[in-house]
């Protein structure tokens, strides 16, 4: 019969708690012993008979690429790059596979194509600049308001004298931040009083931003935001840009 190792590991932890008191004791600094050590129990895998899935539940938009035609970043700096013109050249861009993440309602399409001619009405935000990759080189962030209230985010990267958008996704919108290398979206939740926050990070071996960290989180009443009546989810360095932050939005999520 083999030993419990529930009952070694308990013992093991009792004695560590005596033999740690009798030598505070007699060090004579009127140090105590802070009791045992709680016990640690090792992961369990439910239901192992089950086949592991082959297929992802929905598409989150991740590892989805795009060279943007026509434009051109010799030097690498994305700065003087017309963010409109950016966007514009994204509608032609053929991406390494289609997730409909990438996509853009038909109206708002319009009012890119119109945004020099009708600048009030263009969609497209200011831009803001960081070293994602970690190249040495400035990333471009864009935002895109969608209707509904949504946001399309979007990230660029100068590669080989050229532009490959490396993040594009939508969703709802409580504030988009830049903390370090991360890209940090916070989304409110049906659940009132929690919001969602996912950080989007580069990934080498991928050569795109992925969701590397994804979190619901309890947030104080006083900065809790009420969820849009039409808010559905499924259950799943400094910035070198302008003076304000873009605007904060509240929409329905497009994630699938």
């Amino acid at each position: 019969m083999r030993p419990n190792r529930r009952v070694q590991r308990r013992t093991a932890a009792a004695f560590g708690a005596v033999v740690g008191a009798v030598l505070l004791a007699g060090c004579g600094g009127g140090l105590r012993s802070a009791g045992a050590t709680p016990i640690v129990i090792g992961p369990a895998r439910l239901w192992p008979e089950l086949p592991p899935a082959s297929a992802a539940p929905y598409d989150y938009g991740e590892g989805e690429t795009a060279r943007i035609p026509g434009i051109e970043v010799p030097d690498g700096d994305v700065h003087r790059l017309d963010p409109v013109a950016v966007v514009q050249a994204g509608l032609k861009a053929r991406p390494n596979r289609s997730s409909g993440t990438a996509g853009l309602p038909t109206d708002t399409v319009r009012h890119i194509v119109a945004c020099h001619a009708e600048p009030a009405s263009c969609p497209v935000l200011q831009p803001y600049f960081r070293d994602l990759t970690g190249d040495g080189k400035d990333e471009m962030v864009l935002g895109v308001r969608l209707p509904g209230r949504q946001l399309s985010v979007r990230v660029y990267m100068p590669e080989a004298g050229g532009l490959t958008r490396i993040l594009s996704t939508a969703d709802a919108v409580i504030s988009v931040e830049l903390a370090g290398r991360d890209l940090i979206m916070r989304v409110p939740s049906a659940i009132t009083g929690y919001e969602y926050r996912t950080a989007w990070s580069w990934d080498d071996r991928q050569r795109a931003m992925l969701p590397t960290r994804d979190e619901i989180l309890r947030m104080p009443a006083s900065r809790a935001p009420q969820p849009h009546p039409t808010t559905a989810r499924p259950t799943t360095g400094s910035t070198t840009a302008g003076p304000t932050a873009a605007p904060s939005v509240g929409v329905s999520a497009e994630r699938r």
